[in-house]
């Protein structure tokens, strides 16, 4: 396990409020319980945690270019964006 996969994991539990190891990488946020204010508290910490800026608009989030579709395609898109800016 990545240390990007386990930070992204712990900012998602806590979101959601449940034990990392409840999260799998399979686990949608539907399946974790996590609305679209707790999506956008998702987003703001990993951007905060990863010095990043994910391209996703919580208003349009179908117009997004960031998967948000399961816990490992967010983990995919943290991955890339952190990078693209090295």
């Amino acid at each position: 396990m990545s240390s990007t996969q386990d930070r992204v994991i712990a900012i998602i539990a806590e979101q959601a409020v449940l034990e990392p190891s409840d999260i799998t990488l399979d686990s949608t946020l539907e399946d974790l319980g996590i609305d679209s204010l707790g999506l956008v508290e998702s987003i703001f910490a990993i951007e905060e945690a990863f010095d990043i800026s994910v391209p996703f608009n919580a208003n349009t989030p179908e117009d997004s270019d960031f998967d948000i579709s399961s816990v490992r395609a967010i983990i995919m898109g943290i991955e890339k964006l952190i990078a693209e800016q090295a």
